[in-house]
């Protein structure tokens, strides 16, 4: 009788307690999966920056800035968030023109660098650009905006009323919807 009492009861009942103390102490806190499941952005931080550009051996520019953040993301990017000034250079090494901005930020895959928050780009005859907003493409060494945007000079006080392209000595600039007193010649 004990063989057929634990066959038929014991047997049965032990294993369906084991597998109910199985399955109630398989509890998973829905916070803590979420908390070590989500993506999270990784940023590098680094202070008093002076950072070299160059191009086919030669140097084209030089960025300082006093405080940098570098975003680990899909898409790479560097953050200047306390403003960032940077000095363009020619075959010589001259300066040929500078910008200037309280806010940047430099996207690694595409070579464009977006800045904001008094925008300020000067050449070397003192051509001054002023702007809210300007993107900076590297590899074609333009500057373009769709915001209002002003150029002053010896002879010329320019607004774009509708953003402009300029090449990156402000030498060739072209803007749209232009108001102000400027030459134009002939042809």
């Amino acid at each position: 009788m004990t063989n057929y009492f634990s066959t038929i009861f014991l047997k049965p009942t032990a294993t369906f307690l084991l597998s109910c103390c199985f399955l109630l102490s398989c509890e998973n806190d829905l916070k803590l999966i979420k908390a070590w499941t989500e993506k999270r952005e990784v940023a590098e931080e680094a202070k008093n920056i002076e950072s070299y550009f160059s191009q086919d051996g030669v140097m084209r520019a030089k960025l300082v800035s006093s405080f940098m953040l570098r975003y680990m993301t899909d898409t790479v990017y560097t953050e200047f968030p306390k403003a960032l000034h940077v000095d363009f250079y020619d075959d010589s090494l001259q300066i040929k023109s500078w910008l200037s901005a309280r806010y940047g930020k430099y996207y690694e895959s595409m070579n464009k660098v977006f800045l904001r928050d008094s925008v300020m780009v000067v050449n070397r005859d003192g051509d001054t650009l002023r702007c809210p907003e300007l993107w900076w493409d590297q590899n074609l060494q333009k500057f373009y905006s769709d915001k209002p945007t002003r150029l002053d000079g010896k002879d010329k006080h320019i607004v774009g009323n509708q953003g402009m392209e300029a090449t990156q000595d402000l030498k060739v600039i072209t803007f749209n919807y232009p108001t102000g007193p400027f030459q134009m010649k002939e042809n």
